[in-house]
């Protein structure tokens, strides 16, 4: 019965992302079958020290020029509009690979100083990730008090008691993105993925739930979507920014050095399914360079995007037809 009511309701949202964003903000991503999303790369050519340790005040100019883009206004006015000094923001990393390819600590605090720029008070913006352990080891220091932004793991302070259905998933959700967030910013990695074809923005909410190995079947198809049909999830994510500065076409998700490349970009966007398009496109185009077969003739093309824009999930759009895709 659960399951038949939330399948139901998701007929009734009908929203993408997007359509989630206050009132005051322009939104880039569109309800199913309606405009276009807007997709924003963008890179910056001078980004590296000596060759490869990556400068923070250049990232934190390429956070705002990727923002601006997307919003088509100026980042100090954009911040203000998306969040609130009352709201709790929760910054969704990825860091199951360890430091090589984790969401990277450069991206993370330019997000922060643009949150503390709005009034939220430090303890009030929280990263988080699955486990403390893939905190640590992608170079996170864990911390919980009112002195600084939070960090810590699903594995600190647990799950919900209540059960999440939504069609083929049933899970226990986080209780940072369920009871302590009212704003997600989803800060997933670009990359290959060894089961499910790519992991970029759907896929990064497998680490709200507590159960997802069992959503890895199929190519994560429709289980991908699934998930991210949840309320929380569905409800709270306001922005997403793909850490594309370093990644990885083939052997994820462990991080394969020999696989990545010096992208030096941010993805921007609202519309999860489109970024999740266009990466798997910049994915494709890496692997055909390197003489690296498909995804699809690996057998692991990641239909899950096409189902999360199909007429009962109506996530996004996957269309190349229906986003733009800005370089800037």
């Amino acid at each position: 019965m659960q399951t038949t009511a939330l399948a139901g309701a998701g007929l009734v949202w009908g929203l993408s992302y997007g359509r989630n964003l206050p009132r005051s903000v322009k939104a880039t991503s569109v309800a199913y079958g309606a405009p276009k999303s807007r997709v924003v790369i963008a890179h910056g050519n001078d980004l590296r020290k000596s060759g490869k340790k990556i400068s923070g005040d250049k990232v934190q100019k390429l956070l705002d020029n990727a923002v601006e883009n997307l919003f088509q206004e100026k980042s100090s006015s954009i911040w203000k509009k998306l969040f609130s000094k009352d709201d709790v923001v929760g910054l969704k990393v990825n860091c199951l690979a360890g430091k090589g390819l984790s969401t990277s600590r450069d991206l993370v605090d330019a997000v922060v100083e643009r949150l503390l720029e709005v009034g939220i008070a430090p303890h009030r913006i929280i990263i988080w990730d699955r486990m403390d352990r893939d905190l640590k080891r992608a170079g996170y220091k864990l911390y919980q008090g009112r002195r600084k932004p939070q960090c810590y793991g699903n594995d600190r302070v647990g799950y919900t008691r209540q059960l999440f259905q939504y069609a083929s998933v049933g899970s226990l959700l986080s209780r940072i993105i369920h009871d302590q967030c009212t704003a997600i910013i989803n800060l997933p990695i670009l990359k290959d993925h060894g089961i499910v074809g790519v992991s970029i923005a759907m896929k990064n909410f497998f680490g709200a739930i507590d159960n997802p190995n069992k959503y890895h079947d199929n190519v994560g198809d429709p289980y991908v979507a699934d998930v991210n049909m949840l309320p929380d999830i569905r409800r709270k994510t306001r922005l997403t920014i793909c850490d594309a500065l370093t990644p990885q076409y083939e052997g994820g998700p462990p991080y394969m050095p020999q696989w990545t490349w010096q992208m030096d970009s941010l993805i921007a966007a609202t519309d999860m399914v489109a970024m999740d398009q266009i990466g798997w496109d910049i994915i494709e185009e890496q692997r055909q360079k390197h003489n690296i077969e498909s995804l699809k003739a690996a057998k692991r093309e990641p239909t899950y995007i096409a189902t999360a824009a199909d007429s009962e999930h109506r996530l996004g759009t996957n269309d190349p037809a229906k986003i733009d895709v800005i370089r800037v």
